[in-house]
């Protein structure tokens, strides 16, 4: 079946940096555009970050752009999420996603995406 496993979240100082990781098993990974989501506490889950199959098309959203950088490795079938500059409004659970549907621009939306990790929280702390 399909797995999607985060890992490297933790707690950071506001300024600080974390990089995040997914690995992929059981799908064929570079069928897939990968993504990154949040949810906070009370907030509906927010688009951050994904890439395209071949890893050469990147999208972020407004809240990220600039300080945080999304990568894939089809060889390690994972994907990564670099943040940096991090703030405390970046506080969420972070999960990755894998939609296999033909459009080549992922969705902002959470609905349409296939798969999920169980999710990574990062906490920044003022």
């Amino acid at each position: 079946q399909v797995q999607l496993v985060e890992s490297g979240g933790g707690l950071v100082q506001a300024g600080g940096s974390l990089r995040l990781s997914c690995a992929a098993s059981g799908l064929t990974f570079n069928n897939y555009k990968m993504g990154w989501f949040r949810q906070a506490p009370g907030k509906e889950r927010e688009f951050v970050a994904a890439v395209s199959r071949t890893g050469l098309s990147t999208y972020y959203g407004d809240p990220v752009k600039g300080r945080f950088a999304v990568s894939r490795d089809n060889a390690k079938n994972t994907v990564f999420l670099q943040m940096n500059s991090l703030e405390p409004e970046d506080t969420a659970v972070y999960s990755c996603a894998a939609d296999g549907s033909p459009p080549v621009l992922p969705s902002r939306d959470y609905k349409p995406w296939d798969y999920w990790g169980q999710g990574t929280q990062v906490t920044v702390s003022s």
